[in-house]
């Protein structure tokens, strides 16, 4: 298994464990971390009811932009897991600020160890961290542990379409995830794809706060320049992919 550490570094699309420490520095500007809390949110709507007697889960929340904004809205009970101190502390504020603390509970942890022991939830969400838990079957199988027989699962994440002779070591095409799902005994019922020119401008302020941030450490720490240059080309290829060749999409999962 991968260290923690490991695993937080490539959710957030980076490739050297040292830049771990410095990530809520270069995260400072951004409450939403990748999965969009309106989208998420209009997926709950659709295929669930009694929205106050929901109980969510939230893993890899981040700041808890999604958990935060799904309590305000909804009135559903929501818990996020994080592994980075900072942003849990950051999601305790803002459930405080919206007035929803009643609601949010948030906890430092490592969700590959968490979800072992929770269960019963209506929703759970995995939000645009990766594969942490494994491929699409043993993440599915892992989470259909946690969600009631009626509940989803929602997954925001990236594909490849089929007729792309584009390949990548994190993102595989769509047949191949859709087989994976099966055999997890679940089914994709429904997504949402990314307009690829309406997220253009989200994704560019994104690398460039990304980008001020590490040139910010640069001054700070010369003698880790290139550990923060290594982060923000990784951030620059990253980008670009989202914008020509990988299909971001929010998908709900149900269990057949």
């Amino acid at each position: 298994m991968k260290s923690l550490q490991d695993s937080v570094v490539t959710a957030l699309d980076g490739s050297e464990p040292e830049i771990f420490p410095y990530i809520p520095y270069i995260l400072q500007d951004l409450w939403e971390i990748g999965a969009s809390p309106d989208i998420i949110i209009d997926l709950i709507k659709k295929h669930k009811s009694d929205y106050k007697n929901l109980v969510v889960l939230d893993l890899g929340c981040g700041k808890g932009a999604v958990s935060v904004n799904a309590a305000s809205k909804l009135q559903c009970r929501c818990y996020g897991i994080d592994a980075v101190a900072e942003f849990i502390k950051y999601a305790d504020l803002k459930a405080k600020e919206f007035s929803v603390e009643s609601l949010c509970r948030f906890e430092v942890g490592d969700i590959r160890i968490k979800i072992k022991e929770l269960n019963s939830f209506d929703v759970v969400i995995l939000g645009s961290v990766g594969p942490v838990l494994g491929n699409y079957f043993q993440t599915l199988t892992s989470l259909s542990k946690c969600t009631k027989a009626d509940g989803i699962i929602i997954i925001d994440e990236g594909y490849i379409d089929n007729d792309n002779t584009f390949s990548h070591p994190l993102v595989i095409k769509k047949d191949e995830m859709l087989r994976q799902i099966n055999k997890a005994g679940m089914r994709l019922n429904d997504e949402v794809i990314f307009n690829r020119d309406e997220n253009e401008n989200q994704d560019r302020y994104i690398l460039d706060r990304l980008t001020q941030r590490c040139l910010e450490l640069i001054k700070l720490h010369p003698d880790k320049k290139e550990l923060f240059d290594n982060y923000i080309h990784k951030q620059e290829y990253e980008t670009e992919l989202l914008e020509t060749k990988i299909i971001c999409s929010t998908m709900v999962i149900k269990k057949k």
